[in-house]
């Protein structure tokens, strides 16, 4: 009997959970938690939030993901850096400040990401695409991009955690879990 291969999505396991976490902690909040911010130079709680899901749509959208050129219609706008790299324009999709909006654009991005991953198999992960940065072209790896996107998020998600406490609310998945909720498979022994 041949072994099965293994998904991405199992590789990358716990990032589902990761992202449940992020959609719990920023659901309940008012637009006046979502709008705090320690400090006038930095971002908000729903900056952040947004932040996440729209880097999330960039880079997979310029590695050819599953869905992110469809999601990347519904924002009008974008702009280019000065290396010709199409980005959002995250101040201009006005939706920090509600709830109801970040968890949808949370929620659309995580299916986008859980997508790739279901439908990409782990032997593509070296396939690259072409990205120019500072004036240097690279050969950007899946790999590359799915990591710095999964550590994107784990970073931003602490922010969020950390900015909800010093608010006072609790986001127990997100801070004290750290966004880690998928738990392992019981031993054997102790299945019933």
């Amino acid at each position: 009997m041949a072994k099965q291969a293994m998904t991405l999505m199992q590789i990358y396991e716990g990032w589902a959970g990761h992202q449940t976490s992020l959609v719990h902690a920023i659901a309940p909040l008012t637009p006046d938690q979502l709008s705090w911010r320690p400090t006038e130079h930095l971002f908000s709680v729903g900056e952040l939030a947004r932040h996440i899901s729209l880097g999330r749509l960039t880079w997979f959208l310029r590695m050819g993901a599953p869905g992110s050129a469809t999601l990347a219609q519904q924002i009008d706008d974008w702009a280019e850096d000065e290396d010709g790299n199409a980005y959002i324009v995250e101040s201009n999709l006005a939706i920090a400040e509600t709830a109801v909006d970040l968890v949808h654009w949370l929620e659309v991005t995580g299916n986008m990401v859980a997508a790739t991953l279901n439908s990409w198999p782990v032997g593509d992960l070296h396939q690259t695409y072409r990205h120019t940065w500072n004036g240097d072209v690279y050969d950007v790896s899946r790999q590359w991009t799915i990591w710095r996107i999964l550590s994107h998020d784990i970073h931003h998600g602490g922010q969020i955690a950390l900015m909800l406490g010093m608010q006072g609310i609790e986001a127990f998945e997100l801070g004290d879990l750290f966004g880690h909720i998928t738990l392992p498979p019981l031993a054997k022994e102790q299945e019933k």
